[in-house]
């Protein structure tokens, strides 16, 4: 059979896209990707094995009428009936993020079978207007009042792990060295990007550190790195990355920890604040602190920074929190997710 999986904008649509697209195509299946052709998702996807497809995608405005951007959303919708014709999928999965909408609301329309995972506790807006469309909603948590076609699959991540030494090899990093990993999501952060060089260069005598910033802020983080140990990417394969990591500090978006707790890595957790995403971030880290897979450290409250790192720094405590993430993976996701899928065609 042939299937499309669409999603993009952010890793936290791209990446489970990426790992059920890649499962089917375990299972024989031809499988495409379709997403903004001047998304992330443009770059991450063909590293990946998967067939990719860009189309125009307009961005959706919650507080105002953008006449550019709606033009781009009417454009992505007739180039997707154009790719529709061509493709003949038999199923469709969307991931979310303005990237997956064209495609896939064109394809529901004409009678495709949708799919529509969900990563957070609440929808987000291009799901919101797909799910009434699909025929089943995959969740990687429980949603109040979720429909009876919606079910509880968890998150996909990409279920590859890495010998350690070999990873950070391909990364550039000593092998031989422990690594600290900080992630401030697929886009990078600038408070971490700021605070974490000083913060971090005691430790440098001992650790080695792997940063992503983000592509748009890594030529400014550069100007705070003063050590040859600390390392600089604006983007990395986080597969390696995580493999190649013995702590991280890190964000705490759903993806992000789902990853974290496939590949058992222990984590300072600096969440966004509760104004910018509802305190979901906040809750998320809190989830982890309690199960005694992480510790978290309010952003700005830096000077208690160190005393939150120590246990990390610890052998004894980093193999509780192992032992504690392995109750939080995702690991079958992908499958279950894929399952789904094929049984809409069925």
């Amino acid at each position: 059979m042939r299937f499309v999986v669409t999603g993009g904008g952010t890793g936290g649509h791209i990446f489970p896209a990426i790992a059920v697209g890649a499962r089917l195509a375990e299972l024989g299946h031809e499988v495409h990707y379709v997403g903004s052709r001047t998304g992330l998702e443009a770059r991450l996807v063909p590293k990946h094995g998967l067939r990719f497809h860009g189309l125009t995608a307009g961005k959706f405005d919650r507080t105002a009428f953008r006449p550019g951007e709606a033009f781009k959303v009417i454009r992505g919708l007739l180039e997707a009936r154009s790719l529709l014709r061509e493709l003949r999928p038999d199923a469709v999965l969307a991931t979310g993020g303005y990237a997956a909408f064209p495609f896939a609301f064109v394809a529901a329309r004409a009678g495709v079978p949708l799919v529509v995972h969900e990563q957070n506790a609440r929808m987000g807006l291009a799901n919101r207007w797909l799910a009434p469309h699909a025929r089943r909603l995959a969740l990687a948590m429980p949603i109040p009042s979720a429909p009876a076609k919606a079910e509880v699959v968890g998150l996909p991540v990409r279920e590859v792990r890495h010998d350690p030494q070999e990873a950070r090899h391909a990364l550039g990093l000593e092998p031989d060295r422990p690594t600290l990993l900080v992630l401030g999501g697929s886009q990078g952060s600038k408070v971490l990007n700021e605070a974490l060089p000083g913060l971090l260069e005691p430790y440098l005598e001992t650790w080695q550190v792997l940063h992503q910033t983000g592509e748009r802020w890594l030529e400014e983080t550069q100007g705070r790195v003063r050590h040859p140990h600390y390392h600089l990417a604006g983007f990395v394969d986080t597969t390696l990355a995580w493999a190649a990591a013995e702590i991280a500090i890190t964000r705490a978006g759903a993806m992000t920890l789902a990853e974290a707790a496939y590949h058992r890595v222990p984590l300072l957790l600096v969440p966004l604040p509760p104004e910018i995403d509802s305190g979901a971030q906040r809750a998320n880290a809190r989830l982890y602190q309690e199960r005694g897979a992480a510790r978290m450290l309010d952003q700005g409250n830096w000077e208690r920074f160190h005393d939150a790192l120590a246990p990390l720094l610890d052998p004894a405590r980093r193999a509780e929190m192992r032992r504690a993430l392995a109750t939080l993976s995702p690991e079958g996701a992908a499958d279950r997710t894929a399952r789904l899928v094929l049984e809409v065609v069925r």
